[in-house]
């Protein structure tokens, strides 16, 4: 690949960044991100996708290369990322990248650790490459962005843009890691182009396919940088091409530049955002607008009537059809419901104010719940609009039965950008997600030396307390998949 196409730039990024090292600040950053995928994956190890992906592992069998969590021992590389994805993704509590719609961190994280550990990386390599392979998900996610549309065309098309920018990301950090060169590092990206897929039907009609999405964008990740690294190639206008990933899956709509553009001096990492809520991203101004409503005093047997306004393009997944939002199916169908968040959080909150119990089958079937999402109704919100999707913002009135009219508007959600968790919000997250599977003192620790890894020889002090691991706790999102 001596041409000079958009994959060998990227590569030469990689490589470069490899070499160099990709300093502290992005650094830190990525430890943050290795810490988010790990309490979002413990809290779902008893997931039923995880289950399911851990019984086929298991079968699989094959090397003791990679911490599989939930299972003793490990597993291969690929087995490892494709469990570590899946359980990452599993109750979208993953971070965002708000213009491209995307959650980078759950397919290059995991298809990074387990690279890293099969190969003995320092923990200074995985940050730098998990910094890259997200840049890299990102860039690609923005790249099928549509400007005029005001939304991402892999999304308006059915298509699950993570999964399949995910396993490009992956590609780059997995051959970062593998210490394969710029070429070889191109040839893994345009390998990975050839697997990434992931279809947003379940989002209509059920299923919980969805929820591997990033399982098998990881897994392909590091498929591809084997395949590389044995000497299989790919094609070297692998994004700009005829026949490439963007003008297949996005048409002619797609921006080349977004890849290129500013690549190594601005960082779209910095704009993913981390989620203090495990439900879907359009639903947290609603949620922050409805605790300040509840801390300004409102209780639910005070109100009347509630107002959500929110950006179109965001109300087609939380407001609509409105019957079935006022009443989801399950606790999986809640975290897509901008009435029933509303209501969790002026009835229960708990966590960082809405958190796992919330969104059990049984706190979704709840009938004080249930009559204070009937209660809502979804709009559109032209302000909401001129700002989305660079932040997911939201109004929320409040028609109370005294006659009083409260409203709060949100314009940067809590966890987004203006607004981001802190260190510690972070690391509350984490406790808060490891209840009952880790100590207090261990996910302590566990925050300590993860914050840390920029100066640890490899990832043993890390992964030793994970390798044993197994649920105690039901799926907080027991049910069947319905939107995203």
């Amino acid at each position: 690949m001596s041409e000079q196409t958009i994959v060998t730039r990227l590569a030469e990024f990689a490589a470069d960044a490899r070499s160099d090292g990709v300093g502290s600040t992005l650094r830190l950053d990525a430890a943050r991100r290795v810490l988010d995928v790990l309490g979002n994956s413990l809290a779902a190890l008893d997931s039923p996708p995880a289950t399911a992906v851990r019984t086929v592992i298991a079968e699989w069998g094959g090397r003791d290369d990679a911490t599989a969590l939930g299972l003793a021992g490990g597993l291969p590389a690929p087995s490892a990322a494709l469990l570590g994805g899946t359980l990452a993704h599993a109750l979208d509590f993953d971070d965002t990248h708000l213009l491209s719609v995307l959650h980078p961190s759950a397919a290059v994280v995991p298809a990074a650790l387990a690279v890293a550990e099969q190969r003995g990386a320092s923990g200074a390599a995985l940050l730098d490459a998990i910094a890259v392979g997200v840049e890299i998900t990102v860039r690609a996610g923005l790249a099928g962005y549509d400007a005029a549309l005001g939304n991402s065309i892999f999304f308006e098309r059915g298509l699950h843009a993570t999964a399949i920018c995910g396993a490009v990301g992956g590609a780059a950090a997995t051959a970062m890691l593998s210490g394969l060169d710029a070429t070889g590092i191109a040839h893994a990206m345009g390998i990975a182009a050839s697997m990434g897929s992931g279809l947003l039907e379940a989002n209509r009609t059920g299923g919980t396919v969805k929820r591997v999405h990033c399982g098998w964008a990881a897994h392909a990740a590091v498929v591809a940088a084997g395949l590389a690294r044995a000497g299989l190639t790919g094609p070297p206008t692998v994004f700009e091409g005829r026949f490439g990933l963007l003008r297949a899956f996005c048409g002619e709509e797609a921006d080349l530049a977004a890849l290129v553009t500013g690549l190594g001096e601005h960082w779209e990492v910095r704009e993913v955002c981390f989620k203090p809520y495990p439900c879907n991203h359009f639903t947290h101004a609603g949620i922050d607008a409805a605790l300040r409503l509840r801390a300004r005093g409102v209780r639910p047997d005070d109100i009347e009537s509630l107002e959500l306004g929110a950006p179109a393009a965001a109300l087609r997944t939380i407001g609509f059809p409105p019957e079935l939002k006022a009443r989801p199916e399950s606790g999986y169908h809640a975290v897509f419901s901008g009435p029933y968040t509303v209501a969790a959080a002026l009835i229960g909150g708990g966590g960082l104010g809405v958190f796992h119990e919330d969104f059990t089958d049984a706190a979704a079937r709840d009938p004080r719940r249930l009559a204070l999402a009937a209660r809502v109704r979804c709009a559109p919100d032209p302000r909401s609009d001129e700002i989305f999707p660079r932040q997911f913002p939201a109004v929320l009135t409040a028609h109370l039965h005294d006659g009083r009219t409260l409203t709060e508007r949100v314009e940067a959600n809590r966890g987004g950008p203006g607004n981001p968790l802190s260190a510690d919000e972070l690391a509350l997250k984490f406790r808060l997600n490891t209840a009952g599977i880790l100590t207090t003192a261990t996910a302590n620790t566990l925050s300590a030396i993860t914050y840390d890894l920029a100066t640890a020889p490899d990832l043993e002090q890390l992964l030793h307390p994970l390798r044993t691991l197994r649920a105690r706790r039901p799926d907080p999102l027991a049910g069947s998949d319905s939107s995203d």
